[in-house]
């Protein structure tokens, strides 16, 4: 079976690691140069651009005009339909970090009610 496309839906588009860094880095809400990217992130200025390009197409982040150079901002409400699909995991996490904390607290109560040698 061939690989979805990169652009094809956010979930693609997120796979990539250097690409949620990007979307961390702009998650603060403002516009940001290629060459901001570029320093932060530790990368050739061709490798952000593509990373960008491919989050341009599926709509998380958009590009504005200034002058010869574009800035950057992330459109976070692309991100729900990711957010959603992860949330309904949420309950798992929950139920397992309950269990957890169940046998920590089982065992230091076990713990204390052994008697001392």
């Amino acid at each position: 079976m061939p690989r979805a496309s990169t652009t094809s839906d956010a979930f693609n588009a997120v796979a990539e690691p250097r690409r949620r860094e990007i979307i961390q880095l702009l998650a603060d809400g403002a516009d940001h140069a290629v060459g901001d990217l570029v320093t932060s992130m530790r990368l050739p200025q061709p490798a952000v651009s593509k990373h960008l390009r491919v989050l341009r197409q599926v709509g998380i982040v958009t590009a504005i005009r200034d002058g010869q150079h574009r800035r950057y901002r992330l459109q976070p409400r692309k991100l729900k339909p990711v957010h959603d699909w992860v949330k309904f995991f949420e309950k798992y996490w929950t139920e397992h970090l309950e269990t957890i904390k169940e046998i920590a607290e089982r065992k230091a109560r076990e713990r204390n009610n052994k008697p001392n040698p």
